[in-house]
């Protein structure tokens, strides 16, 4: 039966110090610990346990984060597809989604811009396009402003259905930068304003979207 650790203890110290009053110097004292000993419980259990799991075993292997880049872009192709309603602001949002492009050593040989009517026919075009397997990313610009009827939903609705179709369709990053304003006023702080440019922002997107196609999902 195990003594208990308190009892142990007590006797190991009286012994030594017997043994230093005879002049005696006391031999280290070995004390085990017994699993059964009630005063213990768990102890010796939890050093087994991490005896049977080495650190090497617990373990995983790295997480992989893949993502695009926005300079490994060498043989990317893109195409703009640009509504000419509110040219205005179209026009704007392409130069925008053209300058980026450039900025980030995109070939103007690689780069295809075809024109709708209107935000209704993109994604039509779109589908097509990425259909084509000649472009990485399809960039789709146009710009839907309220009026005084429905109109503004149905073509806002259709236009955001037909981008997401278009990918999912085709396979390709169908990228969308239609702008959706309740006003003009609206449309054109998003086109060059004191709210940025929304094309350049598409063409940043279409670059990272291309590149992690490319590179890491084929």
């Amino acid at each position: 039966m195990a003594l208990n650790l308190k009892t142990l203890v007590n006797h190991a110290a009286l012994s030594s110090s017997r043994q230093l009053f005879h002049g005696v110097s006391p031999k280290p004292t070995s004390i085990s610990f017994s699993h059964s000993s009630s005063s213990l419980q768990g102890f010796g259990t939890q050093i087994a346990t991490q005896s049977k799991h080495p650190l090497s075993n617990q373990q995983t292997e790295a997480v992989r984060h893949l993502t695009g880049s926005l300079i490994s872009n060498e043989g990317l192709r893109f195409a703009v597809v640009v509504a000419r309603f509110n040219e205005i602001v179209t026009r704007p949002l392409l130069e925008g989604a053209l300058e980026t492009f450039k900025r980030y050593s995109v070939k103007e040989e690689d780069i295809d811009v075809v024109w709708v009517p209107g935000s209704f026919e993109i994604g039509v075009v779109a589908d097509r396009l990425g259909k084509s397997r000649k472009y990485h990313a399809v960039i789709c610009i146009g710009a839907v402003i309220r009026g005084d009827t429905t109109h503004y939903d149905a073509v806002a609705n259709t236009a955001a259905s037909g981008v997401l179709s278009a990918s999912l369709n085709s396979g390709v990053p169908c990228i969308f930068g239609v702008l959706t304003c309740e006003n003009m006023e609206q449309a054109m702080d998003r086109a060059g304003g004191k709210s940025g440019n929304k094309g350049a922002e598409a063409a940043l997107t279409a670059i990272e979207m291309a590149s992690l196609f490319e590179h890491h999902l084929k």
